[in-house]
């Protein structure tokens, strides 16, 4: 088996092994969740264990006095690796690299939280630099991809896609409208490009494909018609809440 199968196995085996023991000292709702946050499609429980998880790390960062914004450019500094390494064909190193990312972007939220340092500015720096960050990872993906037009295509929708989903919700907040909803908001994207980058090498010689895309490319599909399909529901569910006169 590959080293990196066997990092990607053993890290995932140790994750999910600690599931039924945070099952089993399970508290009230954490102090420290964001109420901005829209829903997760694997369930509000594994994003509640996920918090658990990366605890150690959170308060190890805490001590060290860890500033938000640090962790917010982290994240970018990592959508830009991630790019860097899915434009070199190095897909598993780019699949890590969204993944950290999206750590990064847990627990500057958090972090701020903690320290009473959550403010508008904060938010939209959070926000816009997670643009970055994904725009970083798609440029990457779009260069890897640019041998097959169709490929092409769907990296690009799936970016724009992407981009779509952030600015309903944006734009209907501009207009006093809440939207929170839809299945592929970013941590469900973060963690589809980054278990598709890690799996793809593997997927690809198992099936005897002699190029790998084997999986990330139909992933990317599934982003790309995600993405689009939740902003038009955005767009709809927000238009829908918007008097069709301004009184």
């Amino acid at each position: 088996m590959r080293a990196d199968l066997l990092v990607f196995v053993g890290v995932l085996g140790l994750a999910l092994a600690t599931m039924p023991v945070y099952a089993g000292r399970r508290r009230g709702r954490d102090p420290l969740e964001s109420s901005a946050r829209g829903t997760f499609v694997l369930g509000s429980f594994v994003r509640e264990w996920f918090y658990w998880f990366v605890g150690p790390l959170e308060r190890g960062l805490l001590a060290l006095g860890a500033s938000p914004l640090a962790l917010n450019l982290t994240g970018v500094a990592f959508g830009m690796v991630a790019g860097g390494c899915f434009a070199t064909g190095r897909l598993v190193p780019g699949g890590w690299a969204v993944l950290l990312g999206g750590v990064a972007d847990v627990l500057d939220g958090r972090i701020a939280r903690a320290k009473g340092l959550a403010s508008r500015k904060g938010a939209f720096l959070d926000s816009t630099l997670d643009r970055f960050a994904e725009f970083g990872a798609f440029v990457g993906l779009a260069i890897w991809a640019r041998g097959s037009l169709l490929a092409t295509a769907i990296v690009v929708v799936a970016l724009g896609g992407s981009l779509l989903v952030s600015y309903a919700r944006a734009r209907g907040e501009s207009v006093g409208i809440v939207c929170k909803v839809g299945i592929l908001q970013r941590a469900e994207r973060l963690l589809l490009l980054g278990f598709g980058g890690i799996l793809d090498p593997v997927v690809s010689a198992w099936l005897g494909r002699p190029e790998p895309g084997a999986l990330l490319v139909p992933v990317l599909g599934v982003v790309a018609v995600g993405t689009v399909g939740t902003a038009v529901f955005r767009t709809v569910w927000i238009a829908r809440r918007l008097p069709l006169i301004d009184e």
